[in-house]
């Protein structure tokens, strides 16, 4: 077909926004060229492309199909005429980075200072994701590189560029709501206890529940959430036993306690990513350059 790339960015605007009015002010274009933009481009795919309304725009499935095909497109291009940009004034591009906030929190401050005291004219960016849409953002070319957990469902081997960090998860508790200080808890009686732990769209999650699997347990969760922080919270005002990665525990707290499994949980790793279809931006490549990498030893 022979649709002009402009059709197809202002088809990008209105789909990541589901505004005409934003993409109008994106593209500093009137709201009825871009109307009339996407009218054209509807005709030549010969389908609808949006669901208006007077309240809101939604995407129809053909739409969703497309916006899945040209996000990664547009970010591409996007990120080709930075760096061609970067090149001639040799320069480093924007450092974008994909983390979990607990990732962000305990282990990838002291990396970004250090870059930051380095390079202090390169943007720093930092979009916050769970570790497994992380590679969603990753393979869509909306970030340079991403540190993650591990084992994670989304990733393949291939996207790996160093594995940085190990790492024990541990339930932890309140002694004076469940006191097992001295005892090797089983799994199967820590399931009869109200668990709090991260939500579905979490590699700790299906870590989880994939090792309650294996023990022929299922797992029913009483608090799923996004923090770690916060799941340490309620787990001091004795509202369960959280499961967390121990990096976010400096020290075992006083008021708290880390229980002892009679199972053994598997360590995971942390590991920095990037895409292997892309060229690595310089920023990100001496972003690499300062993390640590895991002896395979």
């Amino acid at each position: 077909m022979d649709i002009n790339y402009e059709l197809y960015k202002v088809f990008y605007h209105v789909a990541a926004s589901l505004s005409f009015s934003e993409a109008s002010k994106k593209l500093f274009i009137s709201q009825s060229a871009v109307s009339q933009s996407i009218k054209t481009l509807e005709r030549k795919l010969d389908q609808p492309l949006f669901i208006r309304s007077t309240k809101r725009v939604q995407l129809t499935p053909a739409g969703e199909l497309l916006f899945k095909h040209i996000e990664p497109a547009i970010n591409l291009i996007s990120r080709g005429e930075h760096q061609l940009v970067d090149s001639n004034t040799l320069g480093l591009s924007q450092l974008h980075i994909g983390a979990s906030d607990t990732i962000c929190r305990y282990f990838l401050v002291p990396y970004l200072k250090q870059f930051h005291q380095l390079f202090p004219e390169v943007p720093i960016k930092v979009t916050n994701a769970t570790s497994l849409n992380c590679v969603d953002l990753l393979s869509q070319g909306t970030v340079d590189v991403i540190v993650t957990n591990s084992p994670n469902s989304r990733m393949n081997s291939a996207l790996i560029q160093k594995k940085v960090a190990a790492f024990h998860d541990v339930f932890i508790a309140n002694p004076a709501y469940f006191d097992f200080k001295q005892q090797e808890v089983s799994l199967a009686k820590l399931n009869q206890y109200p668990i709090l732990m991260l939500g579905k769209q979490s590699t700790t999650s299906e870590f989880l529940h994939h090792l309650f699997l294996q023990y022929q347990l299922e797992l029913v969760p009483q608090v799923e959430l996004s923090s770690n922080d916060l799941l340490i919270d309620l787990a001091r005002i004795g509202l369960g036993i959280a499961f967390i990665p121990d990096y976010c525990l400096a020290k075992e707290p006083s008021d708290l306690y880390i229980l002892k499994t009679k199972e053994a949980l598997p360590m995971r790793q942390m590991v920095a990513a990037i895409s292997p279809h892309l060229p690595i931006p310089p920023s990100a490549n001496e972003f690499l350059k300062l993390l640590p990498e895991l002896d395979a030893s």
